[in-house]
């Protein structure tokens, strides 16, 4: 190593293997660092990792900071992998770029640049400026798809939407009368559980939650604690007081987004249940959907998982607010009578917002994923 801290540029499969690394301690964040993006990080010296880290619950401490505790001394002269640019800013806590300069690191390999208005490239250049070599772009794809709700929050101010769905063989959602049915197996059960602890936030209409009476939690074992926020639409708060939903308000964060016009009575018991009632703006006798994600977004929420039912996705999909689609289609067939998943106007706009990346089998169903452009954000 020379006076400067320089260090040799390592062989580019080992950058790749270190951020896939990186990468994958990031997104055991997912679903819990909002409102700061789920970031990883690994420190490496002379070929063997010193020091790991991810975001923590709640957004702190960082991912740098983990890393550079666990790795202590080791850290001076090393190669640190992180997934996204350090941050730069005091926020409520001093700048990673600072505690990584104090400790000696040599070599910076960041996935990407943070589009937070707050830091973009300021963290590497204070980097550079301090000597350190750095070097910006390792495995940039997968980071984007990783850090997509963060970097949608910054650009658009609202959260990544992610709209689920289980489509029988004929394309519905539900039996005649709304009434539910089981369309996939327990293996798509599973993923969708791991999906919902993977979110900030889980989003359903009031019809919905009528017909089905859901719980919204992650019921994987062990992980019930990290179960996202539950987001109603109930414009007019029909939502029944006697409701699961409402009644695990106390465990689980519950918001129900209302009209401005919504009972106030109705409100007040809502609110001495546990569950949270959040005024937004209507447009066409319709909550705003525009208004409830930028909303949500100001509360820090970046991901956000719409799980039903057909009105609320054929509405989000017709304001060109889907970033995401997962379709589990099943063998099963309901019947004419049954509920289509999506009105046909929705299933035509859909195809021109979003592409297909990957399909794959899922027991006896099969998982398609749809994201928006090349960069999947």
């Amino acid at each position: 190593m020379s006076a400067s801290g320089s260090v040799a540029t390592s062989d580019v499969a080992d950058d790749r293997r270190f951020m896939g690394l990186a990468l994958a301690l990031g997104r055991r964040g997912l679903g819990r660092a909002w409102p700061n993006p789920a970031v990883g990080a690994v420190i490496v010296k002379s070929g063997e990792i010193v020091g790991r880290g991810w975001t923590q619950a709640g957004g702190r401490p960082h991912a740098e900071i983990e890393a550079l505790r666990r790795a202590g001394a080791m850290a001076r002269g090393a190669t640190l992998y992180v997934t996204l640019e350090p941050c730069s800013h005091h926020g409520k806590s001093p700048p990673c770029a600072d505690a990584v300069i104090a400790s000696g690191i040599a070599r910076v390999v960041s996935a990407m640049e943070d589009p937070n208005p707050e830091v973009a490239d300021r963290g590497h250049a204070r980097l550079r400026n301090a000597g350190i070599n750095v070097n910006v772009g390792i495995e940039a794809a997968a980071a984007r798809r990783d850090h997509a709700g963060h970097i949608r929050r910054m650009r658009d101010s609202r959260p990544h939407v992610m709209l689920k769905l289980a489509i029988s063989a004929d394309g519905k959602a539900a039996a005649a009368g709304r009434r539910r049915v089981a369309i996939t197996g327990n293996a798509v059960r599973d993923r969708v559980h791991l999906m919902r602890a993977h979110s900030d936030a889980i989003m359903i209409g009031v019809g919905t939650a009528l017909a089905d009476d859901p719980v919204l939690t992650c019921r994987l074992p062990g992980m019930a604690k990290i179960s996202p926020t539950r987001v109603v639409l109930d414009s007019d708060l029909h939502l029944p007081m006697q409701s699961r939903l409402v009644a695990t308000a106390g465990e689980t964060p519950l918001w129900i987004m209302s009209g401005k016009d919504a009972p106030a009575a109705s409100e007040t018991a809502m609110r001495e249940r546990g569950a949270e009632v959040i005024r937004v703006a209507e447009k066409d006798g319709r909550l705003d959907l525009s208004d409830v994600l930028k909303l949500l977004a100001t509360r820090g929420i970046t991901r956000v998982m719409v799980e039903g039912g057909p009105t609320l996705a054929s509405a989000l999909i017709r304001a060109d607010l889907v970033d995401e689609a997962i379709f589990f289609r099943s063998p099963i067939a309901i019947g004419e009578e049954g509920l289509p998943a999506l009105e046909s106007r929705a299933v035509t706009m859909l195809a021109q917002q979003l592409k297909c990346i990957s399909e794959e089998p899922i027991g006896p169903d099969r998982e398609e994923n749809y994201q928006r452009g090349s960069d999947h954000v």
